[in-house]
């Protein structure tokens, strides 16, 4: 066997970027940039208010009055020169005019006919957003290999863009193998088993941004095995579930071989997940992922996601971890690490972590219960009250709760 950090290095130096494709501004979210994203010019491009108000210069002001000699609105430029001790009613947006150097907002004075009172201090620049103040012309904004986020977006059409490069979404085929297998919405029979494996393994795949596709069902048969892995080979990246043990009707390592394939290796020292077999076929990556659902989730989770986050041009590629501290003894009495399923919350600034029961590798409700995976090492206990490293899988207990 190997250990979850050898597979890992293993996996993850066979791994290449895909290809680079064209897509427009708003489609490139959450998906990586393989180009540097340059300023073609200033923002803003001028001086503008950042105030409804009024702009004037600073030295010209007697007595905080000022004359009003006219109204700019957002995107219109005044030409003439304000002249000395008058005002400009301006809108935010609005370039500073010619002889101005300073905006008061409009809730800062008094009206007095055809001019205005400055109510309190008014600084030399105040209210005035500068040229380039933002990007300035030249300036790398966006470098190779960003996650292009809501906020990248909105800076890149800001920049003039319309469409841009972006590294292709993993396309993944998922496989599920077995006789007892019957397809959600079916009848559940005596000795049979609703294949929930394609559905979870396909949202894993859908929440790390790639591409499912669903194969169906394999049945215990080599070529019927072999027929099902031929017609994954058109994605990038192949996810098969079950079939991967030592049983007599374990046929996907068979299959793989039969096909041409290379194992790289089978067997990764964890529970759940130890008949693991990751291989190469036609020059495409193939995880072959145990059966039991927790056990199939939490070996995507470890191996199948970093692998297609870098294929996308990901550089951060692992889920985070963070110390929590246990809330309740935790015991691995077994000869492998052991990734058992947490509920993780938060207080007072610290992490705190709880098992979500029963460990079972066919109970996916350890899953659906929890947010962490804790490691344990083989043949350990840990007290309550000490720390232990937690894998995130989500963080949705750090947001704010709706008050009702």
């Amino acid at each position: 066997m190997v250990s979850i950090e050898e597979a890992q290095r293993i996996i993850l130096e066979q791994i290449v970027p895909l290809e680079i494709e064209k897509v427009t501004v708003f489609h490139g979210l959450n998906r990586i940039t393989p180009e540097d994203h340059v300023a073609p010019w200033d923002i803003p491009a001028a001086d503008n208010s950042a105030m409804d108000g009024f702009a004037f210069l600073h030295s010209s002001v007697q007595d905080n009055r000022l004359s009003v000699c006219g109204f700019l609105p957002a995107g219109e430029v005044r030409r003439e020169t304000v002249p000395p001790g008058s005002a400009v009613r301006i809108m935010t947006g609005a370039p500073i005019p010619p002889g101005c150097d300073t905006v008061v907002p409009i809730e800062d004075v008094e009206t007095d006919g055809d001019a205005i009172v400055i109510r309190g201090k008014v600084k030399a620049g105040d209210h005035v957003r500068r040229r380039g103040e933002d990007i300035s012309r030249g300036d790398v904004v966006i470098p190779t290999g960003s996650l292009l986020r809501p906020q990248e977006i909105g800076m890149l059409s800001a920049m003039g863009n319309t469409s841009l490069a972006v590294y292709r979404r993993t396309r993944v085929a998922i496989l599920a193998t077995g006789d007892e297998l019957l397809e959600p919405g079916a009848t559940p029979e005596p000795g049979k088993l609703i294949n929930s494996n394609s559905y979870s393994l396909a949202a894993q795949v859908l929440d790390a941004g790639g591409d499912p596709v669903l194969l169906g069902i394999a049945t215990d048969d080599l070529e019927a095995t072999c027929e099902k892995i031929r017609a994954g080979l058109n994605a990038d990246l192949l996810v098969i579930t079950g079939g991967v043990s030592v049983g007599d009707r374990d046929f996907v390592k068979a299959a793989i071989e039969e096909l041409g394939g290379s194992v790289n290796f089978w067997k990764v020292n964890m529970k759940p997940g130890k008949p693991l077999a990751y291989a190469t076929l036609q020059g495409k990556p193939v995880f072959a992922l145990p059966g039991n659902p927790v056990a199939a989730m939490v070996s995507f989770e470890l191996f199948v996601r970093p692998s297609l986050l870098k294929a996308m041009g990901h550089r951060r590629v692992f889920r985070p971890t963070v110390r929590a501290v246990l809330q309740e003894p935790a015991v691995n009495k077994g000869n492998r690490p052991h990734l058992v399923r947490g509920i993780v919350s938060q207080c007072d600034g610290r992490y705190l972590v709880s098992t979500t029961g029963n460990q079972s590798s066919g109970r996916l409700s350890s899953l659906t219960l929890g947010n962490g995976l804790m490691k344990l090492a083989p043949e350990s206990r840990i007290e309550s009250g000490n720390e232990v490293e937690v894998m995130l899988l989500d963080r949705n207990f750090e947001m704010g709760l709706l008050q009702e």
